[in-house]
């Protein structure tokens, strides 16, 4: 009987802690024309208080940088890099090494050049967030951006 006890309060427990998982950054997408041929691709990271991501340039064997990766289209072309303020640039004592990274938000810019009038751009991104205790698994986003 006390096993049964044991073995429900743990299940409990875990679906409890399943239930609450960790989310400190929000994700949003815009997109704005500049011309008949070229558009700006926005890319937002809201962070929660207490919260950082990296920048997407950390020094080997640090943490997950913020990494983006397009689906190829015909119907558009990348224009360059990916482009972001610049971050805060701190010692990290977890990584032991000076890194970038934003906190509490973050856009990120990709020009495109236009080949067709209303194409959705897609891709992923790759992205780790830490705090002052712990730092979360890296996670990749999917995302789709209309372009009108």
């Amino acid at each position: 009987m006390k096993r049964i006890i044991l073995f429900v309060a743990f299940s409990l427990i875990s679906a409890a802690s399943f239930g609450q998982m960790l989310k400190p950054v929000k994700w949003s997408y815009a997109s704005k024309r500049i011309s008949d041929k070229e558009a700006v691709l926005f890319i937002k990271a809201k962070i929660d208080d207490g919260w950082h991501i990296y920048s997407q340039t950390v020094p080997e064997n640090g943490p997950q940088p913020t990494i983006f990766s397009f689906t190829t289209s015909k119907s558009y072309q990348l224009n360059g890099k990916v482009l972001a303020a610049k971050p805060v640039v701190k010692h990290d004592e977890t990584f032991n090494m000076d890194v970038g990274y934003y906190k509490n938000s973050v856009v990120f810019q990709q020009k495109i050049k236009l080949a067709e009038n209303a194409p959705t751009v897609k891709g992923t991104l790759t992205y780790m967030v830490c705090n002052d205790l712990q730092c979360l698994p890296p996670e990749e986003v999917y995302f789709n951006i209309p372009v009108k």
